[in-house]
């Protein structure tokens, strides 16, 4: 199943996407929060604006170097357990809102990734627990001040500047996301194309994780790790996130 979050003008409202990812079909309420009904209302995709299909309410959890490849493009081994840091949910907009590349930063970056919707409260999941919790997934594009991340010695700032999460176009709720392409472009050129089979610490591993350190509540967002071929964007480029049987996350970089 996937759900999306949309406007047509008006306040933001769910609905249930088809399979070729053209109609919606309007459901009542927040899907997180109540039983999916349908209204009887019927849209298409071309005809609304897709917003974030979420906004984490406490948190976005960012997993670091969990892709070895990408580990060394960075210049190290990873990490023995999953590298954890938080990001803002001011930071968080949906497909095809601008990312604001900040007049502090040089360089920003692109990173494509796999990102985990929690569907319940949960503290201390084993990751035999962890599907239990999960409600689904979506595109995510860890945007990063490359030269901020260097300079400050900590990961805060250069990923939590407003815009720097673009989640979407839906989440998708019934998945298997053991083995599944995770492809980015920027205008129109592939600059990376992974697999999360490649995952040092699997989806399980890193919510159980997560958990043992933060209580985990509903619309909280788990975002994987990112492949190798990370890179730097200009001014104007559109940097494409997909990842197979979930869909398509584009947003253009602009500096203002």
């Amino acid at each position: 199943m996937r759900i999306a979050r949309y406007t047509t003008g008006e306040d933001p409202t769910y609905g249930l996407v088809d399979g070729a990812g053209e109609k919606i079909a309007e459901i009542t309420g927040d899907p997180l929060y109540s039983k999916i009904e349908l209204t009887g209302q019927t849209t298409t995709v071309d005809e609304v604006r897709l917003l974030a299909p979420v906004i984490p309410r406490s948190k976005v959890i960012g997993i670091g170097k969990n892709y070895a490849e990408h580990a060394r493009e960075m210049g190290g081994e990873a990490p023995k357990d999953p590298l954890m840091f938080l990001i803002p949910n001011t930071a968080v907009i949906g497909p095809d809102d601008p990312v604001v590349m900040p007049p502090q930063s040089e360089r920003v970056d692109y990173e494509g990734e796999l990102a985990v919707v929690i569907g319940r409260m949960c503290k201390d999941v084993t990751p035999e627990e962890a599907a239990q919790v999960v409600f689904g997934y979506t595109c995510a594009n860890d945007v990063t001040a490359r030269d901020l991340q260097k300079s400050d010695g900590q990961w805060s700032r250069a990923k939590g500047f407003d815009t720097f999460c673009p989640l979407g176009p839906w989440i998708e709720t019934d998945l298997d996301v053991s083995d599944l392409r995770v492809r980015t472009t920027v205008d129109g050129d592939v600059r990376q194309d992974g697999t999360t089979a490649d995952m040092i610490h699997d989806v399980p591993t890193l919510i159980s994780y997560a958990s043992q350190a933060f209580t985990l509540l509903p619309g909280d967002v788990i975002l994987t790790g990112t492949p190798e071929g990370i890179g730097p964007v200009e001014s104007g480029q559109r940097v494409e996130v997909e990842i197979d049987q979930i869909g398509t996350l584009g947003n253009t970089y602009l500096r203002r």
